[in-house]
C-alpha cells in the first residue's frame, strides 16, 4: 500500500515539475505581437552604429551566442538565444555603408525562385526559395542569402541537437528581404526532409523591400498561412516600396489581352485594327521598359558584382520584373505628433527607415 502511495506521489510530483518547466518556457504562437517585434528591432539595431542602437536590454531575454563573419557582398547574420534556452534567433543584417552591401540591392534583375546559383568554383549552389515555376526573386538578394545559408542551416543542426525546435527568423531593410527568402528555402528544406519537420519557424521582416514577383508572393504567404510571416512597414517609410515595378502583359494569368485580341476576328475590320493598335502600344511600351530595367539592373550591374564575387557566373535572368510585397502586412501609421519628433526635413533620405521611428510607431499603434 505505501509503495503505491509512494508512486502515485512521484508521478505527481514529476508532473507538476514537468508542467511548471514548460509553463515558463517561451513558446512561439502565430499571430503579430508588438513586444515580440520590439524584441526584433533591438536586435537588429545592434548592426549598426552605436547613434542608431536601441537599447539592448530590452531585448526579450535574449543573448547573443554567434557573430558570423562577413561573407557574399557584404553579408553578416547573428544567432541569438533565449534565456530558457527554447527559441533561437536568425538576425539578419542589413544594407551597410559598403558600396558591394548598396550593389546588392540594385542588382535586382529577376531569376527563376528554384535554380543554381554559381558563386564558388565548383560548388554549384542549389536553391529553393519556392514551388511554382512562375516565381522569380530578386537576383542580388538571391546571392547574398545564399552566401549565408550553409553556415545558418549549420547552426540550425546544432541547436536543434540540443533541444531547440523554434526558431525566429528577422532582419530589416535587405536584412528583411534576405528574411523572406531564408524563410521560404528553410521551410522547403523542412518539407523536403532536409531539415527536421518539427521546427517552428516565426518570421518578421522589418521594413522589408518586395522580395520576388506576384507568385513567389502567393508561395510565401501561403507558406507562412496562419500568422507565421509578417512585414512590419511604416507608410512613410519608401524602402518597402522597392524596387520599382514593371508589369508586363506576359505577367499576368492566361494574358486576357491575347484572348480579347484572338476573340476581336469576329469583328469588323476597324474594330479589329483598333483593338490590335491598343494592345500592341500597351504590350510594347512594357517589355520596352522591362527590357532596359534588365539590362541596367541586370547585365551591367553583374560587371560590377563580378569584382566582388569574381567566380560569380552570371545567372540566366528572367524576362520580368514585376515586384509584388510578400508577407502579412503590419502597418505603421504616424500621426501629427510622430511628425514633431521626426519631421521631414533635413538631407538623411531613411529618416522614416531608421530603428527609432519604428520604435516609437509599434508602442503608438500596437501597445
Amino acid at each position: 500500500m505505501f509503495s503505491k502511495f509512494l508512486r502515485l506521489f512521484q508521478f505527481g510530483f514529476f508532473g507538476i515539475l514537468f508542467y511548471t518547466a514548460t509553463s515558463f518556457a517561451q513558446t512561439l504562437k502565430p499571430g503579430f505581437d508588438a513586444d515580440e517585434y520590439l524584441g526584433v528591432l533591438h536586435r537588429c539595431s545592434q548592426h549598426v552604429d552605436k547613434k542608431f542602437k536601441l537599447d539592448l536590454t530590452k531585448t526579450m531575454n535574449f543573448e547573443k551566442v554567434y557573430d558570423s563573419p562577413e561573407m557574399g557582398l557584404k553579408n553578416k547574420w547573428e544567432l541569438w538565444v533565449n534565456k530558457d534556452k527554447t527559441t533561437i534567433a536568425i538576425d539578419l543584417r542589413g544594407t551597410t555603408s559598403d558600396q558591394s552591401s548598396l550593389l546588392e540591392n540594385f542588382y535586382s534583375a529577376m531569376i527563376p525562385a528554384e535554380g543554381k546559383l554559381n558563386i564558388e568554383p565548383g560548388k554549384p549552389f542549389s536553391y529553393k526559395f519556392a514551388g511554382t515555376p512562375k516565381a522569380l526573386v530578386h537576383v542580388g538578394w538571391a546571392i547574398g542569402i545564399s552566401c549565408l545559408i550553409p553556415d545558418i542551416t549549420e547552426k540550425i543542426k546544432t541547436w536543434y541537437g540540443k533541444g531547440v525546435r523554434q526558431i525566429l527568423i528577422e532582419g530589416h531593410s535587405q536584412g528583411g528581404a534576405l528574411a523572406f527568402l531564408l524563410t521560404s528555402y528553410i521551410r522547403y528544406q523542412m518539407a523536403d526532409g532536409k531539415l527536421p519537420k518539427d521546427l517552428v519557424i516565426k518570421t518578421y521582416c522589418s521594413a522589408g523591400p518586395k522580395p520576388g514577383n506576384l507568385y513567389y508572393a502567393y508561395d510565401y504567404d501561403f507558406l507562412t498561412r496562419g500568422g507565421w510571416g509578417f512585414n512590419v512597414v511604416s507608410t512613410v517609410d519608401w524602402v518597402p516600396e522597392m524596387p520599382g515595378t514593371i508589369q508586363t502583359l506576359k505577367d499576368i494569368n492566361d494574358d486576357p489581352f491575347g484572348f480579347t485580341k484572338r476573340s476581336m476576328r469576329k469583328q469588323n475590320f476597324i474594330v479589329r485594327y483598333y483593338i490590335t493598335h491598343i494592345y500592341n502600344q500597351l504590350n510594347r511600351s512594357t517589355k520596352k521598359a522591362q527590357r532596359k530595367y534588365e539590362k541596367y539592373l541586370g547585365r551591367k550591374l553583374y560587371t560590377q558584382i563580378a569584382k566582388y564575387l569574381v567566380d560569380l557566373d552570371q545567372p540566366e535572368y528572367a524576362h520580368s520584373f514585376n515586384y509584388a510585397t510578400a508577407g502579412t502586412t503590419i502597418v505603421l501609421q504616424p500621426d501629427a505628433e510622430y511628425h514633431k519628433i521626426f519631421p521631414d526635413t533635413g538631407s538623411n533620405i531613411f529618416r522614416h527607415h531608421l530603428f527609432a521611428p519604428y520604435y516609437y510607431l509599434v508602442n503608438k499603434n500596437y501597445k
